[in-house]
């Protein structure tokens, strides 16, 4: 980032954040397209564009559904939606002539739709008409979009399917089974959930392993029927019915656990029809792995405990505190800035920590027994701020604070303004505990120990803790915006990225007219985000909470909030 985009960044006043997006889900399906191929019907495709910047700008697009007119697609978009914003969306229907990834200039226009998400999310299901170029109907062409909210979504769960035995559908050789699963919903209606891929010329098919959520899968109810459908693939789309089965997700769990999960694959016609008739083929569950996604509380209530640390300049700039213009004047009928923000912080953190014990440091003076006036000794800047260094804890917010009033009379408000010691000491607490910590930074001016503070950062960012900077007085933070991470990711000065975002940058000034509430909500927006990113990342999940019989595989780390779980294990976590 620019230095000018810095300064408009910094100077942008920060509104109090709005709750966090919720997640929603989007389906497709049309009806009567245009027919645009003279031999076979038209390959659909879907294209989503998002208005942003006054563009359109790509989004996703769903799979091919060959030879089709009434396509009903099984990719699934995954959109924020924000209700204090306008999201306008944009639906272009393709006869796709290559494969979808390869862009869609080629591509035969059927027909677009343009709606806002907060549209779709209000009536959960839309159907429009289809418009060609220039707002003309594209005959009796129609787009539905169907809404769910995916925000209290508890995990997913990835499933493998194989088969033995299918029906022999083609003359000349053997069938090409795909495989559709679908959810029942309440009203009798069919929603469908997957389709595989084409397996060609094989009656034992084995499919690839594929992943849905909870929510798209059966709507986080275990008991909610599903139906799975076999298919012998035809490249004209006259697919041959194959068989089908019905159950549950409860049910696929339980003969999974049980080593018994298959279904006959059964054609009603065929069993109608033939008096010895027993199935169309066997349809075998191979694998069945369930995610859980942690939240937050999840961890809070599996006992983590969060400890609260603050760190206090003490520097020269911040004044004489005899003097009332001084940042650390202890006014007894106005609590200064730094008070402000210790409050407003400290009393949420603490519902977190069960001994309400607080690590109190300051630093940027000169302290007792090391200073005097007639001889020159180093600065601090870690120091316990009761002037024990053997117990740096306070008993609670106004144990934090007391020893502030009777301490300052006692240091030499000096320099510079070197953060970097006070987060290498939370740090080297935070190694060895299973507890999270957060820093809380109070300062009157940028820091002068730039480098070693992205250097710490980078290094604390592996371990389980966020830092809050909140900036007091009217100094120019603009460079501060450095160290936190919401423009781009931090690097240390050899270059090495921090793991993830734990810093939290923000000036009082912009927030000093705001409740201490709304400064509370401001500096810890980001904090559940950043525990549950930290414990994903370890693979931790919280204490109750089982783990997967099986290997996860490399790919779950780093994946914020998502860790496999048995369907029957009560393993702990250690």
């Amino acid at each position: 980032m620019s230095a000018g985009s810095e300064r408009r960044a910094a100077a942008a006043p920060r509104a109090v954040p709005a709750p966090r997006a919720s997640r929603v889900e989007l389906r497709l399906s049309c009806r009567h397209l245009l027919d645009r191929d003279p031999l076979t019907k038209s390959d659909p495709s879907v294209l989503l564009l998002l208005r942003s910047q006054n563009q359109w700008v790509q989004v996703d697009r769903t799979e091919v559904v060959r030879s089709s007119l009434h396509p009903v697609f099984s990719k699934v978009f995954t959109l924020d939606y924000y209700f204090e914003e306008v999201q306008k969306l944009r639906f272009e229907v393709y006869d796709t002539r290559g494969p979808s990834d390869l862009g869609y200039q080629d591509d035969d226009f059927l027909g677009g739709m343009e709606c806002t998400l907060g549209q779709i999310v209000a009536q959960k299901k839309v159907t429009r008409a289809l418009l060609l170029r220039f707002g003309r109907n594209a005959g009796k062409s129609t787009i539905t979009v169907t809404a769910e909210d995916i925000s209290g979504n508890n995990g997913y769960v990835e499933l493998s399917f194989r088969a033995r035995k299918l029906d022999d559908k083609d003359l000349f050789s053997k069938s090409d089974p795909f495989l559709e699963l679908y959810r029942v919903n309440d009203d009798g209606s069919e929603q469908l959930v997957y389709r595989t891929e084409v397996v060609k010329d094989n009656l034992s098919p084995v499919w690839e392993p594929f992943k849905v959520s909870l929510n798209n899968l059966c709507s986080c109810e275990e008991t909610r029927p599903l139906k799975c459908l076999v298919w012998d693939h035809d490249s004209r789309g006259k697919h041959d019915f194959i068989g089908e089965f019905s159950t549950t997700f409860e049910e696929m769990q339980k003969a999974f656990g049980e080593d018994q999960a298959q279904w006959d694959c059964v054609n009603a016609k065929y069993r109608q029809k033939k008096r010895n008739y027993k199935n169309s083929g066997v349809v075998i569950l191979a694998d069945l792995k369930s995610y859980r996604v942690h939240s937050f509380l999840d961890y809070i209530m599996g006992g983590c405990q969060i400890h609260f640390t603050v760190a206090i300049d003490f520097t020269a700039s911040n004044g004489d505190p005899r003097n009332s213009c001084s940042l650390h004047y202890i006014n007894p009928f106005q609590p200064n800035e730094y008070l402000q923000a210790l409050v407003a912080v400290g009393e949420i953190c603490q519902d977190y920590d069960s001994d309400k014990r607080f690590s109190a440091l300051g630093f940027g003076a000169r302290i007792p027994p090391k200073y005097s006036p007639s001889v020159p000794t180093q600065v601090s800047h870690d120091f316990a701020i009761n002037f024990n260094p053997e117990d740096d804890e306070c008993e609670g917010i106004q144990g934090v604070w007391r020893p502030i009033g009777t301490g300052l009379p006692r240091v030499h408000l000096y320099g510079p303004t070197n953060c970097a010691p006070v987060i290498s000491k939370v740090a080297r607490m935070a190694a060895p505990r299973r507890q999270y910590y957060i820093l809380l930074v109070l300062t009157d001016g940028v820091v002068t120990d730039m480098a070693d503070a992205r250097e710490a950062i980078v290094r604390a960012s592996h371990l389980p803790m966020s830092i809050i900077i909140v900036g007091v007085g009217n100094a120019d933070f603009t460079d501060m915006q450095t160290l936190d991470g919401d423009e781009g990711i931090l690097r240390s000065p050899r270059g090495e990225p921090a793991l993830r975002d734990i810093v939290q940058f923000v000036p009082f000034r912009e927030l000093k007219s705001a409740s201490p509430a709304a400064l509370a909500k401001c500096v810890l927006a980001e904090v559940p985000r950043q525990v549950v990113e930290y414990f994903s990342y370890r693979e931790l999940p919280p204490r109750g909470l089982g783990t997967h019989t099986h290997d996860a595989g490399p790919e779950r780390a780093g994946q914020p909030g998502v860790r496999p779980v048995s369907v029957s294990s009560t393993l702990g976590v250690p």
